[in-house]
């Protein structure tokens, strides 16, 4: 009884999670500055690597729920993934699109593994579908506008599942993973006004891992669902 006692009032974050987050910081602020700089090729050391790292993190932890646990770390492999596609030379739009929806979908699962009641999925939605709807039908006019119809189909799908990502985080009420979840959306809502509303919808669409904002708030998002699995 004493030893379990001990271990409940122990930290979830292991001296190797911190070690792994720390590095995931810097690496993360190497990839700002490269991206700041133009340097592509410390932005590709810097970018995977900084989500390497918080999956290392997540692998590290000691969580209480390790099913949770597990599904936060499928959504960070698919990150990982969707910031590999973003940051080609190619335009790899779609295929990093849907590596995030696939995310997307995995922090769902994991957010309602364990917590947010009916009741308060229900209150965290009205806002969430309010905002992304208004944003939803901005973008999908530019994007139509720009002659990006292709494309209307996964944004409308992308759009409705991370909605439903940020609705669960904040009707986990764990105030990181909400906060994590607000961050993406908002990041995600800054690529595409640049990508379809601004000047990049009437010239050739560019790899949207030239926007800083996606590292920041990816970053803070991931530490933010991490934690909601403790």
């Amino acid at each position: 009884m004493l030893s379990h006692g001990i271990r409940a009032r122990q930290s979830p974050v292991t001296a190797g999670a911190w070690a792994l987050l720390v590095v995931a910081a810097v690496l993360a602020a190497g990839d700002w500055v490269a991206v700041a700089r133009g340097d592509r090729r410390l932005e590709y050391v810097c970018k995977p690597g900084a989500l390497a790292a918080l999956i290392g993190v997540a692998l590290t932890l000691d969580p209480g729920h390790g099913d949770a646990r597990a599904w936060f770390v499928v959504a960070l492999a698919l990150s990982l993934a969707g910031d590999v596609f973003l940051m080609l030379p190619a335009d790899r739009f779609v295929a990093g699109l849907a590596s995030f929806l696939l995310a997307h979908v995995a922090y769902v699962i994991g957010l309602t593994r364990h917590g947010g009641s009916a009741g308060a999925l229900l209150v965290a939605a009205v806002p969430v579908v309010a905002v992304a709807g208004l944003l939803g039908a901005r973008f999908l006019r530019a994007a139509r506008a720009g002659g990006h119809r292709e494309l209307v189909g996964p944004l409308v799908a992308y759009m409705a599942v991370i909605a439903a990502m940020v609705t669960c985080a904040i009707a986990s009420g764990n105030v990181l993973a909400a906060a994590g979840a607000v961050l993406f959306m908002a990041s995600d809502a800054l690529i595409a006004e640049t990508r379809f509303v601004g000047a990049a919808a009437t010239a050739a669409c560019r790899p949207a891992t030239q926007e800083p904002e996606l590292v920041t708030a990816t970053s803070g998002s991931m530490n933010g669902h991490r934690s909601s699995s403790w």
